[in-house]
């Protein structure tokens, strides 16, 4: 990504990317990086509370009982797949190709939706046998923090799904780079979030 200019913050330096262009712009990201700082206090009290319930099972399924490896290693692809997408949508953004820029968008809003299905699927087949928030403090705890991350990528896609039809309408300019880059932000977050919940509680709770 280009840096930021000492003289681009003062007027029109073409060296500055198009979502730093503007006062606003570059007001918008930092707001948005604000906002992603409280986000992650919330998932750092979820972690800690899933880590000192994570063996109050009270009889009923671990995760080493519930957590199936190929479930969780393709919505780990899947994500991670859609974070390199992502990057690349925001690569073709900063060289004004809007096609290549919509192509890799839908390809990171598939991915997205192919990782909320699995989420959704392993949910339903987890209550299917019994294993419900209600049956233990683990269970609990589980499902609040992997739901709270499935919420904010389903959200993500609706966001980025908002950002699409403003890019495919108006095309590449400082409002939509700007909405853009933002988005992107959030869901490389996301992936950050995922790796942690997938060394946390999967991989950690099958060989537990």
């Amino acid at each position: 990504m280009s840096s930021i200019s000492e003289k681009g913050t003062h007027g029109n330096d073409h060296a500055l990317p198009l979502e730093y262009s503007t006062e606003t712009g570059r007001l918008n990201i930092l707001g948005f990086w604000i906002f992603l700082a409280t986000d992650l206090i919330l998932f750092a009290c979820l972690f800690a509370t899933y880590i000192i319930l994570s063996h109050h099972t009270d009889g009923g399924p671990t995760g080493n009982q519930l957590f199936e490896v190929k479930g969780f290693m393709v919505e780990t692809i899947a994500l991670l797949t859609s974070s390199f997408t992502g990057s690349l949508s925001i690569f073709a953004m900063r060289n004004n190709n809007k096609s290549r820029m919509v192509g890799w968008m839908i390809v990171t809003l598939l991915l997205g939706i192919v990782f909320v299905g699995y989420e959704m699927s392993e949910f339903v087949h987890y209550a299917s046998i019994g294993a419900t928030m209600q049956r233990s403090a683990f269970l609990s705890a589980f499902f609040t923090l992997v739901g709270t991350h499935g919420c904010h990528v389903t959200l993500g896609i609706f966001w980025m799904f908002s950002i699409l039809t403003q890019v495919i309408r108006f095309g590449i300019n400082k409002d939509t780079a700007r909405k853009a880059f933002i988005v992107g932000i959030y869901w490389h977050f996301l992936d950050i979030v995922w790796v942690f919940i997938f060394t946390v509680v999967y991989m950690t709770g099958v060989i537990s």
